[in-house]
């Protein structure tokens, strides 16, 4: 039974490290660009700007350091009218980045992580602010904030458990970075316990895979539901996704066609922007997931993370 809380004064809380990205002006091994282009990264801010841009209201949580990055990061999230008042600059942590490649093939780019010690890894459950994540209808988790540091795992761990209690809805993508656990084993065990505290639930096929030793979209969803998922949908990359839902069923949602596949990374993150976005607006299932799906297949035909994530104008001239 969840406790009565204060009233809802803001849409999703999200909290997760945002870095500053350098992407490579062509392809080709990284160290022969000759020039790198600066843009944002991070999952939950991925998520956090798809969903801002469709009009609703996003609080975001985190650490940076005191520099040049983090200035860059907070103006571009301040830009998209995200909430960062949440967000502290300390000038004794630093801020992570990454260098992100071009591929021309269509398989995801190669990826280089400046990110251990970060500030945001620093962050742990006395981080969390309670009242101000109460104040919020709904919690998008991923994943990789609960990779980054044990602290950081339990910061995630806490905001979930706080939004549960509060009677909270609580989506989560498992968002899988193996590099960043130290075994596949403790990965598993730590993503399905947060997986556990989640209402819609949201994996790629081959994390689901991974997560439950399943091999089906059916079987995998079967699992998270066992596990008190809500919804669970399976995501399939050009084919859709694969829903099972408590009130309205499961079913196939079809991809949406994409002419030529750019740039993979984000496209799980504009996925859960639609179906987060469309669920809180009161679509039914299919419905969100066939948002979700437009999106999914928007991101992957630019290079950044976020130049594919639409305004509320395109979705309605798509009739999403």
């Amino acid at each position: 039974m969840s406790t009565p809380t204060t009233a809802t004064t803001f849409d999703v809380a999200t909290f997760g490290e945002a870095m500053m990205m350098l992407v490579a002006d062509r392809p080709g091994p990284m160290e022969l660009a000759e020039t790198f282009h600066k843009r944002t990264a991070g999952a939950e801010t991925n998520a956090a700007i798809g969903l801002a841009r469709l009009g609703l209201k996003v609080g975001w949580a985190s650490r940076l350091g005191a520099d040049a990055m983090a200035r860059y990061l907070l103006a571009s999230m301040q830009a998209e009218g995200i909430d960062c008042s949440k967000v502290v600059c300390d000038p004794t942590q630093r801020t992570g980045f990454l260098f992100k490649g071009q591929v021309t093939d269509g398989s995801d780019p190669p990826v280089e992580y400046h990110r251990k010690g970060s500030a945001a890894s620093l962050m742990g459950p006395a981080d969390v602010d309670e009242v101000w994540l109460r104040s919020a209808r709904h919690l998008h988790a991923t994943g990789v904030f609960a990779a980054i540091s044990d602290t950081s795992l339990q910061a995630a761990r806490k905001t979930m458990e706080v939004m549960r209690a509060a009677g909270r809805s609580i989506s989560f993508d498992p968002n899988l970075r193996p590099s960043l656990w130290a075994t596949p084993e403790h990965m598993r065990t730590s993503i399905n316990a947060l997986a556990a505290l989640a209402d819609w639930v949201l994996p790629g096929i081959e994390e689901g895979r991974l997560l439950t030793g399943e091999q089906t979209p059916e079987a995998i969803a079967a699992f998270y539901r066992r596990q008190g998922a809500s919804l669970v949908v399976i995501k399939l990359g050009a084919e859709g996704a694969y829903y099972d839902s408590s009130t309205e069923g499961s079913g196939y949602v079809a991809g949406f066609p994409v002419a030529k596949v750019i740039d993979t990374v984000g496209a799980g993150d504009g996925f859960a922007a639609g179906l987060v976005s469309a669920l809180l607006e009161g679509k039914t299932v299919p419905e969100a997931v066939r948002r979700g799906a437009w999106i999914g297949a928007r991101a992957v035909q630019v290079l950044g993370d976020t130049e594919g994530l639409p305004t509320r104008a395109q979705l309605d001239e798509a009739g999403l």
